[in-house]
């Protein structure tokens, strides 16, 4: 845990204006006795009063790993954690060349790993000063933070992030951004008008790949597209093979505040198949394959296509019991015009489902999660099929501006940089809005017609209400 990814300098920009610019200045000499050698100051370093000051809430598998990317920006000081669970094993790895379940989280490893990272610098190998905590609201109530990263199960991310909005931080959220379609909505509004840095963590919008995808599309290389198929395979955590909820109740494990875990989700008991990890399962928790991994394959279609709203959504699956996200999912999304551009069929196949092949690929290639299909050809991942066509044609004109990188993108706005590609207002609200609706549709049972700006199913009054749901009691955005 001593080291992290590295990753190219980000952009210098001014100092976030929510910082306590005053008070910043007035303690700087205390914080000489608590942040290490390389963040004091000096020729090239960036002294404590210009630091953004960070929080990292939920660290499990994933907020682990985003935390220790988050260490190596000389521009960040992580100076709090929150988890509900003190320490445990069994979640996916922070670190995936150490195998799955091979690594511990909680608050305490993540406060050990925000100290030995700092600890690095110093000439006596010590550090303290990064506190922990089980409840974010203590948290955000205590520490005079910047910014936070959330990376909880998906069921608490909007409670959690219009907290921190509300109080002006800026936010970096795991995907999806929220667990039901209204909170999304909900949480792109907030952000508009905290006027903060936010960030979705769909790493993959900022990379080559989705640049490229997106100038094909400018350079019209194949004509007007009016189908996308899109394709994962099965969930990479263990299915729920038991018929309905697990009827046996365990004891909550020491240093596990299931209350907090349960977070504004219905009261159920503790069960060790809900947690560490796979929570995903379970539609009270988790979004299933379309919530995790859909923000990640349709983000770079989205701004390619100019995708807004869809007009209709229906889904079908495996067997839907209610409790548990089926093995597989098959999601259509109809899409009206858009400018020049044609109306839209997008498929969604997840658990191994997988879309008819393209009729211009070669015999013996696998087909790729993801291809546009156009008037003129077909565009699979980011190269043209056959494979003779691209080498023909070659690569797009490169017109538009590339990432530094998905997190210096975030640390890049928080001082005075462009917002960052997967912010909430304009691309990972809207984002996660639809590939929710996928959910909706699935669990109403039918082809649910969609109001967009009016955030109402037009045709199914019943499927409005799986736009949202009820809290439980104390807990509210």
């Amino acid at each position: 845990m001593n080291s992290g990814p590295k990753y190219p300098q980000p952009h210098k920009g001014s100092h976030p204006t929510s910082r306590r610019a005053f008070i910043g200045r007035a303690t700087a000499a205390a914080a000489f006795s608590i942040v290490p050698r390389h963040v004091i100051g000096g020729p090239g370093q960036i002294p404590p009063s210009e630091k953004i000051t960070l929080a990292a809430i939920g660290c499990g598998g994933q907020g682990m790993q985003d935390l220790v990317g988050l260490l190596a920006f000389p521009e960040i000081q992580a100076v709090a954690v929150c988890d509900v669970e003190r320490e445990c094993s069994g979640y996916i790895s922070w670190n995936w060349t150490q195998g799955k379940d091979s690594r511990t989280a909680g608050r305490e490893p993540a406060r050990r790993a925000v100290e030995e990272r700092y600890a690095e610098a110093k000439r006596s190998g010590t550090f303290k000063g990064c506190n922990a905590y089980a409840d974010y609201r203590e948290l955000l109530e205590k520490e005079d933070i910047d910014a936070v990263m959330i990376a909880t199960p998906d069921h608490a991310h909007a409670v959690i992030t219009m907290a921190a909005l509300k109080r002006g931080k800026h936010v970096y959220c795991e995907k999806p951004l929220t667990y039901s379609v209204a909170e999304a909505r909900a949480v792109a509004e907030a952000a508009r008008a905290a006027k903060v840095a936010t960030q979705l963590g769909n790493q993959g919008q900022a990379t080559e790949e989705a640049r490229v995808l997106h100038e094909f599309i400018l350079d019209n290389a194949i004509g007007p597209v009016r189908e996308v198929n899109v394709w994962n395979g099965p969930r990479f955590w263990a299915h729920w093979t038991g018929d309905g909820r697990p009827k046996d109740t365990p004891p909550v494990p020491e240093g596990l505040n299931w209350d907090l875990w349960l977070g504004p989700a219905t009261e159920r008991p503790y069960h060790p198949a809900y947690h560490p990890w796979t929570w995903r399962n379970w539609w009270d928790f988790g979004t299933g394959l379309l919530g995790d991994l859909g923000c990640h394959k349709l983000s770079s279609i989205f701004k390619a296509l100019k995708l807004g709203h869809p007009a209709s959504v229906e889904a079908c699956s495996t067997r839907n019991d209610g409790e548990v996200y089926p093995l597989g999912v098959i999601a259509r999304f109809e899409f009206p015009a858009r400018g020049e551009m044609p109306p839209l069929t997008l498929n969604w196949y997840d658990g191994g489902l997988k879309p008819p092949r393209p009729k211009d690929l070669e015999p013996g290639r696998g087909v790729d999660s993801v291809t546009l299909i156009g008037e003129k050809g077909t565009l699979m991942g980011h190269r043209l099929v056959p494979e003779s066509k691209m080498k023909a044609y070659g690569r797009p004109p490169r017109v538009l501006p590339r990432s530094p990188g998905h997190m210096e993108e975030w640390v890049a706005a928080m001082r005075g940089g462009p917002a960052p590609g997967a912010n909430f207002v304009d691309h990972a609200g809207l984002l996660t809005e639809a590939v929710l609706l996928g959910n909706v549709a699935l669990r109403s049972g039918k082809r649910i017609e969609w109001d967009g700006p009016g955030l109402r199913v037009t045709n199914d009054e019943n499927a409005n209400k799986l736009l949202h749901r009820e809290y439980r009691k104390g807990w509210s955005l």
